[in-house]
């Protein structure tokens, strides 16, 4: 008897795990399908965005100069040309964990430890911002129209993520292993509950836009932003 009550623990100790992902995954949907500013559309005529995606990790794509916001004011590295001699059109903002932005190229690269301690400590914030010249519209990079008024507040989201500067500083930016991008450190903490998509879903929302509450996966963000193809 003592050693099926051993086995049945066993067995609930390594079903736990397991347990807690399918819940994880299964709230996700839920908190995803739950919008923010059920009433809002896109503007008739406006700043053009793009939401953009890999599958894993979502980003904010936006003209680098418009009237309404100059980027290469806050990231230095939006005014200098790239790899290729281009100079950039666009910045893409992602905001994730410093670690993994700036030492985990693949999964196969993700230590355990790292791993752990995200899941149960969190780690610090980092953004990263990609340079990109007249990216054109497809699955993985959704436009959407904000009018002036939701763009400001939407660049003055992500301004606020990011540490201040002393008068005259100029903002210090990491290397990146992703081809044309460039790091910067961000305030915030990055949790389960507050991952790289769920800081994409609350800055769109703060901006006006329709997303879900809770939208730590990729897909929570993207549910909401339709495919050139069906718009």
């Amino acid at each position: 008897m003592k050693r099926r009550g051993a086995v049945r623990i066993a067995g609930a100790l390594l079903a736990a795990p397991f347990a807690l992902a399918a819940l994880f995954f299964v709230t996700a949907w839920i908190g995803s399908s739950v919008p923010r500013n059920a009433d809002w559309t896109q503007a008739e005529d406006g700043i053009v965005i793009m939401i953009e995606t890999n599958g894993v990790h979502t980003g904010i794509v936006m003209p680098v100069v418009s009237e309404v916001k100059d980027w290469r004011e806050t990231f230095p590295s939006a005014g200098m040309p790239r790899e290729d001699g281009r100079i950039p059109t666009h910045i893409a903002i992602g905001w994730g964990e410093k670690e993994v932005f700036l030492n985990t190229p693949t999964w196969g690269d993700l230590k355990a430890s790292t791993a752990l301690r995200i899941a149960f400590r969190g780690g610090e914030g980092l953004m990263r911002v990609g340079h990109y010249v007249w990216p054109q519209p497809s699955e993985y990079h959704r436009p959407m129209v904000l009018r002036p008024t939701e763009y400001r507040i939407l660049v003055s989201e992500i301004e606020a993520a990011l540490p201040p500067l002393a008068a005259g500083q100029t903002r210090f930016s990491h290397t990146s292993f992703e081809t044309g991008a460039r790091n910067y450190d961000a305030l915030g903490r990055y949790t389960l509950s507050n991952t790289c998509n769920q800081w994409v879903g609350d800055t769109l929302a703060k901006a006006g836009m329709k997303i879900g509450y809770w939208t730590p996966l990729a897909g929570g963000v993207m549910k909401w932003v339709p495919k050139p193809e069906t718009r």
